[in-house]
């Protein structure tokens, strides 16, 4: 089989291009498309594959700036010729799927998210953007939330990370998808010797929809240590947070740090609601119990009651009154339990579930 992976972007390594990794050892000797590649970057994840661009490529300062050339990528999926493929897998959380393959083909789209600026974070992302991008906004996003909506139909299966996304799928689409977690990296984790210490920790990019400014107001609140970890941290916040004595902000982290701070967490917080979600599985992983908000993709990663909790309001004094249940009630010191659970996301477990769903999709077609 001739198998044609496309990709919106490959500026870094995430977990989107996590699964690319895992797709291209499943076909190793698959072709890649994306709108904008950046080889010193992202060269030793496709090392020895022909990567074929968009003229999004070629646009100015398109490396950094790709995002602001989202308006342009559809029309820019026609610079693909997927005639000779058999499999065409998009990946798909930026313009992906509208490629148009060979009718004989099969197209399997892994969805990690619709596209959030067109629908459900539309308002937040219209909030938080300059007057002039706002103004581009009203004109550009109906006919793209169009485009997005009817590129839909050249998919002939949907694979979603989780269960939230599925649902996102079926309301913006009307598709029914298959649900396969993504790949995560559990092994490095399964061997980490917890020695919990007195802090709680938030880890991840702090953009605003992961919402660690709960985590922290509720720290302060009742007078609990909190380690945020990540880029992203405005210094106003830091130079008015860390005066409390209680917050304690890290930047960016290597990796032996992040085993570092699993190990001494009392528990990770999660109060933001995400598509899937890979840190909480990490934190499983090594064995650190998850207190998030009970929305959205932690509903797949976290085990009620085995390994972690959930507060249902998010808002601080609800993650307060989680914490007070966690510290006095709640008892999830079993790491068998923890190693049993996070199985289900290793990178063998996504490559089956993958294999599964091509075979049983291309013998339907």
């Amino acid at each position: 089989m001739k198998v044609a992976i496309i990709h919106y972007w490959l500026v870094n390594i995430r977990g989107g291009e996590k699964v690319i990794e895992a797709l291209l050892e499943m076909f190793p000797n698959a072709d890649i498309f994306t709108h904008v590649y950046d080889p010193k970057k992202t060269g030793c994840l496709v090392k020895h594959r022909n990567v074929f661009t968009s003229q999004i490529n070629k646009l100015p300062f398109a490396k950094k700036l790709y995002q602001l050339y989202m308006p342009l990528m559809p029309n820019a999926l026609m610079d693909f010729d997927l005639q000779k493929y058999d499999i065409v897998i998009s990946s798909e959380s930026g313009p992906a799927k509208g490629v148009v393959a060979n009718p004989n083909a099969y197209h399997i789209c892994y969805c990690h998210s619709p596209m959030r600026y067109l629908w459900d974070m539309y308002h937040e992302y219209f909030k938080g953007a300059k007057t002039l991008v706002r103004h581009f906004m009203k004109q550009l996003i109906p006919n793209l939330r169009l485009w997005d909506v009817m590129s839909s139909n050249l998919v002939d299966c949907f694979i979603a990370n989780s269960s939230y996304v599925a649902k996102r799928i079926k309301r913006y689409y009307n598709r029914d998808a298959v649900v396969i977690h993504p790949p995560v990296n559990i092994e490095k984790f399964l061997n980490v010797e917890r020695k919990p210490s007195d802090y709680y920790l938030f880890f991840g990019q702090l953009a605003g929809y992961k919402r660690a400014d709960i985590a922290i107001e509720a720290c302060i609140k009742s007078g609990r240590k909190l380690i945020v970890a990540g880029g992203g941290a405005k210094k106003k916040d830091v130079k008015k947070y860390s005066k409390t004595g209680l917050i304690t902000f890290t930047g960016r982290i290597s990796d032996d740090e992040i085993f570092s701070l699993y190990t001494g967490a009392k528990a990770l917080l999660f109060p933001g609601i995400e598509d899937f979600g890979i840190i909480p599985v990490e934190a499983n992983a090594a064995g650190c119990p998850v207190i998030a908000y009970s929305e959205g993709g932690a509903l797949d990663s976290i085990k009620e009651g085995i390994t972690g909790i959930f507060f249902n309001e998010q808002t601080s004094e609800s993650l307060i009154d989680a914490m007070d249940y966690f510290e006095k009630q709640a008892n999830l010191n079993n790491r068998e339990d923890y190693n049993n659970h996070v199985k289900q996301f290793s990178k063998a477990t996504f490559m089956e579930q993958m294999w599964a769903v091509i075979k049983q999709k291309k013998e339907l077609n």
